[in-house]
């Protein structure tokens, strides 16, 4: 497993730089727009293209191609998967041209699609919609930028995919900060700098395509036997992985017709979320999925299910700290990274409401991005769809039940259950087939990490003090007091798991 933790190092360096820079913007963000209608405008219309960005570059293409892609290179060699590139090359960007097209057309009912709220105020609708316009083709260019990304990482050059997200939100941060300031309508500069980024980070990974060979020449061929897979595949592969990001969507959806600044707290508050996702479970996914798809090939059971089984400890280990970690220290972190002028006290505390309800997520979110390659890897989209369409069901019908009680923190709470559902599902439909074992031990293991967990999130709980308390503090005193936390935090977990028994042999494959 030492070039899976190499590969994962890699990965998780590059999407570390990439979250870290992703809160620089959302900071600037806030501190800038703050959290008002225009900023809800925004949030929609970027939400739509960033929905399908999540999909195609964080799971769904390489679930449908890097099976048929290492599949086609194996048994049929590198000729023939030159050949497969140039078509499905050709069949995407047809595919994506009419996608696009369709949805330029149709952005005022988009719009009204994903925040119905906003049909009460004409302005903002407007708004919404000129922005989606702006935003939508990056959709086209994002995909093919993952299809890039899934060629290479079916020959395991990982580092130039997991870079390429960091080249959005460096553009996004020049477009708020350079561009913004010069416009009538500043946040038009956020939409401006996110149809660039698509064109520049489908142009970043072509070189490299080139160095192997493998830069397509697009050509319309949809006889190819590869394409139809990859087709038949990607439906079912999109509510398979994506449970969790339709659910955000609905998040979106619900909270239109709620109070102004509800869409932008679950924003600010799903951006903390994900840190942690990004960091590990892309890592994870990404690295483990080609590995997958070779072991099933190779018709090798066993190390099928030790590179879930190690994947899974290595998910446990860091998802539960975190969970807990942000379920503890969700005031104060609002409060260091975008109270400001325009980002008040008040919003502050309701961000930090909606990020308290995700946080126990966090650790599902992170298992469903390891459990479904073990389905896809297997080229079996029953399994993750049906699951899926349940989770969404229970999703669905708790946003309803606590959206009127709870508001904003309702849905995701509803968010975050759904979620438990569907990787407790997953899970258990790769145990009960026979493909995933559990190796011995889990059962202390688990109870270790828990344990050293809860007393972490209880000494953060009682020591670091109230939102209030927080939200008193200038700028200069809260950024070292969260860091001393967040670094005692971990200190304080990582003894208590040595000091427990758990060692390095504990996170190694059983043999």
């Amino acid at each position: 497993m030492a070039s899976l933790s190499a590969s994962i190092a890699k990965i998780g360096g590059s999407t570390f730089l990439s979250r870290v820079l992703g809160f620089a913007r959302d900071l600037i963000i806030a501190r800038l727009f703050g959290a008002d209608a225009a900023t809800d405008a925004f949030f929609v219309a970027f939400k739509i293209p960033n929905f399908a960005r999540r999909l195609f570059a964080e799971g769904v293409f390489s679930m449908a191609l890097v099976p048929v892609l290492n599949e086609t290179k194996q048994k049929q060699g590198d000729d023939a998967l030159k050949a497969f590139v140039d078509d499905m090359a050709g069949a995407l960007t047809l595919a994506l041209l009419l996608i696009t097209a369709a949805g330029l057309l149709a952005a005022p009912w988009l719009v009204l699609v994903f925040a119905p709220g906003f049909a009460g105020d004409a302005t903002q609708h407007e708004m919404a919609t000129a922005m989606l316009r702006l935003t939508l083709p990056y959709i086209l260019f994002i995909t093919l930028a993952a299809f890039a990304g899934s060629i290479l990482n079916t020959y395991e050059r990982f580092g130039v995919p997991a870079f390429t997200p960091v080249l959005l939100n460096l553009i996004l941060i020049c477009c708020a900060l350079g561009v913004a300031p010069h416009l009538e309508e500043p946040i038009l500069a956020l939409a401006w700098g996110v149809l660039i980024a698509g064109m520049v980070q489908l142009g970043f990974q072509l070189p490299f395509l080139r160095r192997l060979g493998l830069l397509p020449r697009p050509r319309l061929n949809l006889r190819d036997p590869g394409i139809q897979r990859v087709f038949k595949l990607i439906g079912p592969a999109i509510l398979g992985v994506s449970v969790g990001q339709i659910s955000l969507l609905l998040d979106t959806l619900f909270a239109s017709f709620l109070q102004t600044g509800s869409i932008s707290w679950l924003y600010y508050s799903d951006r903390l979320m994900e840190f942690p996702l990004g960091i590990l479970a892309v890592a994870l996914g990404t690295v483990i999925m080609p590995r997958l798809s070779q072991q099933h090939v190779a018709d090798n059971a066993g190390d099928f299910s030790q590179t879930l089984d190690w994947a899974m400890r290595w998910t446990l280990l860091l998802g539960a700290p975190a969970a807990l970690g942000l379920l503890a220290l969700a005031q104060p972190i609002m409060a260091t990274l975008f109270v400001s002028e325009a980002f008040a006290t008040r919003d502050v505390v309701m961000a930090g409401q909606s990020l308290m309800a995700y946080a126990p997520g966090v650790i599902a979110f992170m298992a469903i991005k390891i459990l479904v390659p073990g389905y896809y890897a297997r080229q079996d989209m029953r399994g993750p769809v049906r699951i899926a369409l349940v989770s969404l069901g229970i999703g669905l019908l708790l946003d309803v039940l606590l959206m009127l009680p709870m508001g904003h923190a309702g849905l995701a709470l509803a968010t975050t259950i759904a979620a438990l559902a569907n990787a407790g599902l997953l899970l258990r439909g790769l145990m009960n087939a026979g493909i995933y074992a559990p190796e011995d031990g889990w059962a202390q293991f688990a109870s270790k990490v828990g344990a050293a967990s809860l007393v972490m999130a209880s000494a953060l709980l009682l020591l670091a003090g109230s939102a209030s308390d927080w939200i008193a503090l200038d700028t200069g005193s809260r950024v070292p007091r969260l860091l001393g936390w967040i670094l005692a935090g971990a200190a304080l977990y990582l003894l208590t798991l040595i000091l427990s028994g758990v060692r390095r042999h504990d996170l190694m494959p059983r043999a």
